[in-house]
């Protein structure tokens, strides 16, 4: 049986052009704000994984024998809300998300309508700490 392969994958497409194709002027500038945001705090470079913007690159092994490659953070602009991609999760930052501001969350997943609805401090200390997390948890390339 042949491995599965994960339907995210970095692809050769310009993270920039991707961005000003966005019709929603608001969640467009948002989501400049959030690549520059990202691109320093990670120090990597954005790269299109289909239509996440992502930054670096982690390798992960499942138990079960999965194994493969996601960044280390990312996000997209969806049609209802700025996706923030947290690979670290929720569940040690109780705190921050106390004082984020206006948001929702699934499992690794940060929905923010609008970026004049959060804390940017708290966001990008929120994003740092997830770094943080991921460099120490996995290898990181």
């Amino acid at each position: 049986m042949a491995a599965a392969v994960n339907k995210t994958q970095p692809t050769d497409g310009n993270v920039e052009t991707f961005l000003h194709a966005i019709e929603h002027e608001g969640r467009r500038q948002d989501s400049f704000e959030m690549l520059d945001i990202m691109t320093r705090l990670s120090g990597y470079p954005a790269v299109l994984w289909g239509s996440i913007v992502g930054f670096g690159r982690y390798h992960y092994a499942y138990e079960s024998g999965r194994e493969g490659d996601m960044f280390l953070i990312g996000f997209s602009p969806r049609k209802t809300a700025l996706t923030a991609y947290i690979m670290g999760g929720f569940e040690k930052h109780d705190d921050l998300l106390s004082r984020l501001g206006t948001f929702k969350i699934g499992k690794s997943c940060l929905y923010i309508t609008r970026l004049s609805k959060v804390d940017r401090a708290v966001l990008e200390d929120l994003i740092a700490q997830s770094l943080a997390h991921m460099r120490a948890k996995y290898q990181v390339t």
